[in-house]
């Protein structure tokens, strides 16, 4: 058995791949309150994996709703070593069409409505976020989407994160093309701030289904079109999937190279005798290692 354990933060349509063995639903409760779903685990090629629907089914969930917390806190609690994020995105690049899949390796945050740490007043932790992903899942991801037939793959570039529901106005979208950002979606932040903050290497699969409203030659989004690009995605990235998997089943996991496992090591600041146990409390599965010490 491979010592990996993949958590995948998706649509569920993603647990609907052929070859799924040991599939079984488990609710959890975390002490951030209820992830977005219950989780789903299975093994494929002798990998566990653990599937998260981000919405809900049925995509019930808005983006600034999304219990990001409980989601990572969950994820960690189920022992998955790593985490992969599988979602939606408007391209802000001409070379990035619909249907095209980015590697995320920076991102830019603006949202403003969501809980952003497991941390506060009475354990202070401050984590690196300035290499937000982990390079080694993030070079898997790659590698897999092109071996799944994905005809542009782009192996870096940044993710603008916006509050949403609403899309962009074109102001908005000129002005982060401007900014130099590729994509712009709503749901990677704070994810990825929490899952370094959980100590789990992180890695993000940016699907695109549109070109957001900066292109004045084409119809501005619309729902109608996302879906339809959006289907189309879903194959592809549960063949993003079997072969991430397969790449896993025949490589022993080592320690990350950037490490991700021990970032806490370097971010906790309150003094060990001014956290507040209750918070402590709440930190067992996301700082335990740490603050069993």
């Amino acid at each position: 058995m491979s010592a990996w354990k993949l958590g995948i933060i998706g649509g569920s349509g993603l647990y609907a791949l052929d070859g799924l063995e040991n599939l079984r639903e488990e609710r959890v409760t975390t002490p951030w309150g209820q992830p977005s779903a219950p989780l789903v685990h299975a093994t494929l090629k002798g990998v566990e994996l653990v599937f998260l629907s981000r919405h809900d089914l049925g995509h019930k969930i808005p983006p600034s709703d999304i219990n990001y917390r409980a989601n990572i806190d969950a994820l960690k609690r189920a022992g998955v070593t790593d985490v992969l994020s599988l979602s939606a995105c408007g391209s802000l690049r001409e070379d990035l069409p619909p249907g095209a899949f980015m590697v995320v390796d920076q991102y830019v945050d603006r949202t403003f409505a969501r809980e952003k740490s497991f941390f506060g007043t009475g354990c202070v932790a401050h984590v690196s976020m300035a290499r937000p992903v982990c390079s080694r899942l993030s070079a898997m991801a790659g590698a897999a989407a092109r071996a799944a037939g994905v005809e542009t793959v782009a192996d870096r570039g940044t993710y603008l994160a916006m509050e949403g529901p609403q899309f962009s106005t074109k102001a908005e979208s000129h002005l982060y093309r401007a900014w130099g950002m590729d994509v712009i979606g709503m749901t990677n932040m704070p994810e990825a701030k929490l899952a370094r903050e959980a100590e789990l290497p992180y890695a993000s699969v940016a699907m695109v289904t549109d070109y957001d409203c900066w292109r004045d030659d084409l119809a501005e989004v619309n729902v109608t079109d996302v879906l339809a690009i959006l289907k189309s995605n879903v194959v592809r990235a549960q063949e993003l999937v079997r072969h991430m998997t397969s790449a896993m089943a025949g490589a022993k996991r080592e320690p990350c190279p950037d490490g991700i496992e021990t970032v806490l090591d370097f971010a906790l600041i309150t003094a060990p005798e001014a956290r507040d146990p209750g918070l402590l409390a709440r930190l067992d599965a996301v700082a335990g290692r740490v603050l069993s010490n």
